[in-house]
């Protein structure tokens, strides 16, 4: 199993792969894994979008049977018949994507399925006050009483660790946790997971974000196209070196060289819009060829900005487009005003999992597939081009998106955004839980746009990716523009300043317009 990281170690594993394979029909996507979780350590599983980790989570948890080799608990093979049977078993897998009951409070989402009750009845009170001890354990102030349909997505991440934490169990398996967590909230999750080791239990955990690897993890696996790679301790392994394994190639350089300096010429202009309980007051300029970036803390109020701005929900200021006023009400009036919206929530809004990759490409354009009817050669053209232009790789056409991996779904979103030929691009949070090498795909996809004359606005909670690929940066708090910054001045000092409202260069209605 590549170096080996447990010699001399008198802890045997709890929980571990021989040998285990994995075939989606005709598509082998995991190549006789061998892998060990052992107590009291977090081992943490890296490797390209594709290179088959959630695959091999679920097979370990139970959501997947494994078509080759098998699956040890305590040194005796098992064979889970479902996520439920492994977690009775103390084998816990925190999804990448929730899954939780929107409909249902907090504490009823915590204990589903295993409520404490008094006699026939439920106890509610039990529930509640449990509940608020594990989400003061992971220092929230989410109610419990709120249904989790009204939490943002921070909290509702939130919620499923607290949900995990509360099943006790022996095997803790985390599927890009901190993804949509704020600095703080992912300093409170690493607390609680030194406890955990404490505690003995053992813990797998994945990540695109290498720095936090290197930090948490004592042992490191690099999976790659389903192939082991290397097993080895953290220490022995740099970041880059990760990064190399990851990705089979050096990354000399993530970030492209920035494109030239935008035109004179403003294809944006934004004066004192508000949006509901968001944004208030915020102006800003964009310039044809340039990429702005939109920085601030979870909460800040870019998105809703940007969803504002494009018709989802109500809004009101003045809105320029190429000099001329423009009243957009929905995502259709700013595709025909040549603005597309790349959303942040790409499960949940921006494509349709159960359906294929055709008719997710063209459905924001598909007047433009249509005449009468809608006309399939056409809409396949566009996919051939569009699966070469953005490097997506997907087993067959007809595979249903929901089975496709994050990275590969995340460029197909950009496809989709790209049908309608849009002059202006906002894109929000790009490269959320995607691997480096995707990222840097992603990064010289968005340069290139600005190359060719398209203008792009980015909202990242990524500082780095801000500050290597964006001429302006807008910092936003509290649904405010506290400042601008432009060339030298971006860095994270400056911006960090700007976003916890210790710089303060004058009011929204101005900040942004230099």
């Amino acid at each position: 199993m590549g170096v080996a990281v447990s010699e001399g170690r008198l802890t045997s594993p709890v929980l571990s792969a021989e040998k285990v394979s994995k075939s989606f029909g005709p598509v082998q996507v995991l190549f006789h894994i061998d892998f060990e979780l052992r107590p009291g350590e977090v081992h943490a599983l890296i490797g390209e979008n594709g290179a088959g980790k959630s695959t091999l989570m679920k097979t370990l948890s139970g959501y997947e049977r494994p078509t080759g080799g098998r699956i040890l608990l305590d040194g005796q093979e098992v064979q889970f018949v479902s996520g439920a049977d492994a977690e009775d078993r103390g084998v816990v897998l925190i999804h990448q994507e929730f899954n939780l009951a929107d409909q249902l409070s907090v504490e009823a989402n915590i204990f589903l399925g295993r409520e404490p009750r008094r006699g026939p009845f439920l106890d509610s009170s039990r529930m509640r006050e449990e509940a608020r001890a594990l989400l003061a354990e992971l220092e929230t102030n989410v109610d419990p009483q709120t249904r989790v349909m009204h939490l943002p997505v921070s909290d509702k991440q939130m919620v499923e660790i607290a949900k995990a934490l509360s099943r006790k169990a022996r095997v803790l398996i985390m599927d890009e946790p901190t993804a949509v967590l704020t600095a703080n909230e992912s300093r409170t999750l690493f607390r609680q997971i030194e406890r955990l080791k404490r505690e003995g239990v053992a813990i797998l955990y994945t990540s695109h974000k290498l720095e936090e690897v290197k930090e948490i993890a004592d042992v490191v696996t690099v999976l790659r196209d389903g192939h082991h790679v290397v097993t080895a301790p953290t220490s022995e392994l740099s970041v880059d070196d990760m990064a190399r394994h990851m990705v089979g190639r050096e990354l000399v350089d993530l970030y492209p060289e920035k494109a030239p300096q935008p035109a004179a010429e403003t294809v944006l202009e934004v004066s004192g819009f508000s949006v509901l309980r968001y944004a208030e007051d915020v102006s800003f300029t964009l310039k044809r060829g340039e990429i702005l970036g939109f920085a601030g803390l979870v909460g800040s109020g870019r998105t809703e900005l940007m969803e504002g701005l494009v018709g989802l929900r109500p809004a009101h200021g003045e809105v320029k487009v190429h000099g001329e006023v423009v009243h957009i009400r929905s995502p259709k009036d700013a595709e025909r005003r040549g603005v597309a919206y790349l959303t942040e929530d790409r499960k949940g809004r921006g494509l349709i999992l159960n359906q294929e990759m055709r008719p997710n490409l063209t459905l924001f354009g598909l007047d433009r597939f249509c005449n009468i009817f809608i006309d399939r050669r056409r809409e396949e053209e566009a996919l051939d081009q569009a699966t070469q232009r953005f490097d997506i790789r997907a087993p067959h056409r007809r595979i249903h998106v929901g089975h496709l991996s994050g990275g590969n779904q995340q460029k197909l979103l950009l496809a989709k955004t790209m049908v309608v030929e849009p002059d202006i691009v906002i894109i929000d949070e790009p490269t959320r839980g995607i691997d480096i090498g995707t990222k840097q795909q992603i990064y010289n996809f968005v340069e290139d746009l600005a190359r060719q004359g398209k203008s792009c606005i980015l909202v990242s909670s990524e500082m780095a990716e801000i500050i290597g690929l964006c001429h302006r940066v807008v910092v936003m708090r509290s649904g405010r523009v506290m400042g601008e910054l432009s060339a030298g001045d971006i860095n994270e000092n400056n911006i960090v300043r700007h976003a916890m409202g210790l710089s303060h260069n004058g009011g929204g209605r101005h900040d942004a317009r230099h």
